[in-house]
């Protein structure tokens, strides 16, 4: 807990001060936040730097292939009602990046950490979380992750036999599975919109039975569990059956469902639901998402997403037809080079939008959008499809270093 003796060592001191000397050199060179070179510095000088950094905090961990960077932050908020936070709120969500956000948090009681879905076991191990958060998992990324199935086995035997507390989304089997050799799983009914990669049983391979919003394999009887904080229309549900509002600045359901997530962690550290969602309303954009700018005259609404799950969840958050849309997919590592995750997406959703096209792999989206027969332009970059765009405020859809440039070029 907080409050304890220094608990780091010389040796351990000399790497965050490395560390933050490297990051800052970065930072004055250009090359972005340097939080991830500074953190792999320090880890280099002192290989336990991460665990030494988290001792003194009660740590949450947010893992998900979807919506893990706003889950932390409105977690964060929440948390903030008990006392001080520090966060990787930038996404900076492997070991260097965590490392170097912890070394930034010394007065901190609270450690709200996004982690990416291959390191989380290996994470939880360093920071001995008192609370996990596993919201979905989809695919993603498919040239370098492991497929869904794997990543939730991984997820299963690093947390088996955990201590810590964890909050997991009752609706996505995949997560029930990973979750489900804890000894201590709270549920969340929080929804799963993107049922493609669950079709299947997790336990035993046979095929998944989904009448309504249950679930359940019908060969071996895995099943969804009995939640005991739900989403319900705009409310969160709270275990002794008592409805709270969400005001959310953030839009759609799928940010209702972190919402409710983030009310359950809360709970954990004893913060209730009022004043957890309450806080979270202070939440208005994250690293730029959602956030509307002026460029070149025009509204823009930067959305992003990454892999099919995103782009579903993100066309139900668009302004109705007519209203213009530019997509941009780029395939570099932070994205994953294999962009055949494209053909999952239904793009028939986009019908009656004007649509531009643009970034590294505008012609893959391209040949896409002609199977799905949507009318669209492919443009050379975004100044090009906003003079292309009829009038009105433009909703832009991007995926990782896609949403990078763009918010680049608007300043953002």
């Amino acid at each position: 807990m907080a409050g304890n003796s220094d608990p780091l060592t010389p040796r351990a001191k000399i790497a965050v001060t490395a560390g933050k000397a490297v990051a800052a050199a970065s930072r004055a060179a250009g090359r972005g936040s340097g939080s991830v070179i500074g953190g792999r510095v320090a880890l280099k000088l002192d290989p336990d730097l991460l665990a030494r950094l988290a001792q003194n905090l009660d740590v949450v961990l947010v893992s998900a292939t979807n919506g893990k960077t706003t889950t932390t932050r409105l977690i964060a908020e929440a948390l903030r009602a008990a006392g001080p936070v520090v966060s990787n709120a930038l996404g900076a969500n492997m070991p260097a990046g965590i490392t170097s956000a912890l070394a930034g948090g010394s007065e901190a009681r609270y450690g709200v950490i996004e982690v990416d879905e291959k390191y989380l076991a290996g994470v939880a191990r360093d920071t001995d979380p008192k609370c996990i958060a596993l919201l979905n998992l989809s695919r993603d990324q498919l040239d370098r992750a492991a497929e869904t199935r794997m990543l939730a086995e991984n997820w299963r035997e690093g947390l088996a036999g955990s201590k810590a507390v964890i909050v997991a989304n009752a609706d996505d089997p995949l997560v029930v599975w990973a979750a489900s050799s804890s000894p201590n799983v709270i549920w969340v009914a929080a929804g799963q919109m993107w049922k493609d990669d669950a079709w299947s049983c997790p336990s035993c391979g046979g095929v998944m039975q989904r009448p309504g919003d249950d679930w359940f394999c019908g060969e071996c009887g895995f099943r969804r569990p009995t939640p005991s904080w739900a989403l319900s229309g705009d409310h969160v549900l709270d275990p002794h059956g008592s409805a709270w509002p969400i005001h959310l600045q953030l839009p759609g359901r799928a940010n209702q469902a972190n919402a409710t997530s983030s009310a359950a962690v809360a709970a954990v550290f004893g913060v209730p639901p009022q004043v957890a969602l309450e806080r979270m309303y202070q939440v208005q954009a994250v690293a730029g998402r959602y956030d509307v700018v002026q460029f070149e005259g025009r509204d823009l609404r930067l959305l992003l997403a990454k892999n099919p799950a995103g782009w579903l969840e993100t066309f139900s958050l668009i302004d109705p037809p007519p209203t213009p849309v530019i997509l941009s997919v780029n395939a570099r590592g932070a994205d994953g080079t294999d962009t055949s995750w494209l053909w999952d997406v239904d793009y028939t959703r986009l019908s009656g939008h004007p649509i531009c096209v643009i970034g590294d792999r505008k012609l893959d989206l391209a040949v896409r959008l002609e199977v799905a027969n949507q009318q669209f332009q492919v443009c050379d970059n975004l100044d090009q499809a906003v003079q292309a765009s009829p009038p009105g405020r433009i909703e832009v859809i991007a995926n990782y270093t896609a949403f990078q440039d763009l918010r680049r070029r608007v300043g953002n």
